[in-house]
């Protein structure tokens, strides 16, 4: 008999029906295109039909010169303020940022000295899950795909809120200070469950502490000995400044404001958000990228070989290499033209970090990597406007070289940008109180019913 509780078996009669599916759910292709559909919210132009407005960040790719859009270098802003000068702020007083990105970005402007250490201090104060709650819920039916083990936790966390379906703005931010406390404790006890429970490893458990950095706090509960060095620290802090938000238009935060809009509450529109993100065509690129690199260091012995690195490339887009798909993963942006400003921020982390990490080959070949797809892609697909790296083509060599293991990538984007989603769902309770339901035509033909003896 077939054991009713292995989710994983997918019989005969399961493949059967999935034709059944198959054949009597396609549309015309050629529908979208008469009915003038914007599939994935796009323009032909692929530039993303509007459906809201936010203050919260802006990102601009394109500048109207004597009437046309022409393609300018990747800008981004955190409520009017340039990621760069941001950055750049922080980083040359050599403090960490990400709590800093996270008041701009919930309250609308920078902070003051006092400001931000009583920010931080609220953060720190929050940094705490329930009694038990590890042993609890974290620890049990621990599983491989982490960002499911902390969309479960989340959900379950508001068992433990007297006020969860409270929508007032106060009630939300409280609620959206501590889920942004408790996101890195949150994703690494999700791992390191499975590390135990699937993997057989030892099994530790760290607290987090209220005086450290996020980033801090991080590899702190992640490492057996809690050791790190500044460097890894402050390159793991600027990764999450570079991905604590990124407009409203991107898919998880886009869930945001549609789940928010329903009226439900901020556990409900966290994990909404979160299972959005954990897709391949979302946050889960990175991961791709680390792999795909892996697989080029299979193939290719001498990494100063530019010409089998460029043939290997041009193998990937003719679907002949890596995982079949035609994608040099990390190169392009779905916004972005020119340049993404986030990787040109991480690139210079990248090399100090290789450097004291002894990667300086793995660094150089990322570099190879980089201006090798630029030209093969800008050959092989006729793209002349140029086509440079993402944020995702450096997190995956970081992440890495820190010594993070592939499943915490994602849980790790997640961490930094449930700071954006906390934003937008603040932004749209304030402004929207509307629920957002766009128009979907039906095209399906109208059939008389046939009694169940005549079919």
């Amino acid at each position: 008999m077939m054991d009713l509780r292995d989710f994983s078996n997918i019989t005969p009669e399961f493949r059967r029906l999935a034709k059944i599916c198959e054949q009597n759910d396609t549309i015309d292709p050629e529908l979208y295109t008469r009915h003038e559909v914007k599939r994935g919210l796009r323009d032909l132009d692929g530039r993303g039909v509007l459906t809201g407005l936010t203050e919260i960040s802006t990102i601009n790719a394109y500048r109207n010169i004597d009437g046309e859009l022409t393609p300018i270098e990747g800008e981004l802003f955190y409520r009017g303020i340039n990621i760069k000068d941001l950055v750049n702020g922080f980083t040359s007083e050599d403090r960490f940022g990400y709590e800093e990105a996270v008041y701009l970005l919930l309250f609308g402007n920078l902070p003051n000295k006092t400001e931000l250490d009583d920010f931080t201090n609220l953060l720190g104060s929050y940094r705490r899950l329930p009694k038990d709650f590890v042993r609890d819920v974290v620890l049990k039916a621990a599983s491989k795909d982490v960002m499911n083990s902390m969309a479960r936790s989340i959900l379950t966390l508001s068992s433990y809120d007297r006020n969860t379906d409270n929508l007032s703005i106060a009630n939300v931010l409280r609620q959206s200070i501590e889920l942004i406390a408790n996101f890195p404790a949150i994703a690494v006890y999700s791992y390191l469950a499975y590390r135990h429970y699937d993997l057989g490893r030892g099994l530790y458990i760290h607290k987090q502490k209220p005086e450290l950095s996020t980033a801090e706090n991080i590899l702190r509960l992640l490492r057996i000995d809690k050791h790190y060095t500044d460097t890894e620290a402050k390159t793991l802090d600027l990764a999450l400044v570079l991905h604590a938000e990124h407009g409203g238009g991107n898919n998880s935060t886009f869930t945001t404001h549609v789940v928010t809009s329903s009226g439900t509450d901020t556990y409900s529109s966290v994990a909404a958000s979160l299972c959005s993100l954990k897709g391949p065509k979302h946050g889960g690129a990175n991961i791709k990228v680390k792999l795909m690199f892996d697989d080029l260091k299979a193939h290719i012995k001498n990494w100063e070989d530019e010409g089998a690195i460029r043939d290997y490339l041009s193998d990937i887009l003719d679907k002949k290499a890596f995982d079949k798909t035609g994608l040099i993963y990390g190169m392009g942006h779905a916004v972005y033209s020119l340049s993404d400003p986030r990787a040109q921020l991480f690139e210079k982390f990248v090399k100090k970090l290789s450097v004291e990490k002894h990667k300086e080959d793995e660094y150089h070949l990322y570099q190879n990597v980089a201006r090798l797809a630029q030209e093969v892609i800008c050959d092989k697909r006729k793209i002349y406007k140029g086509v440079s790296p993402n944020i995702d083509f450096y997190s995956g060599f970081v992440y890495t070289t820190l010594g993070l293991p592939d499943e915490l990538f994602t849980p790790l984007f997640a961490t930094a940008r449930i700071a954006g989603w906390s934003a937008h769902r603040i932004e749209e309770l304030i402004n929207a109180n509307k629920i957002i339901r766009p128009a979907y035509m039906s095209v399906a033909p109208n059939k008389e019913y046939t009694p169940l003896s005549l079919r």
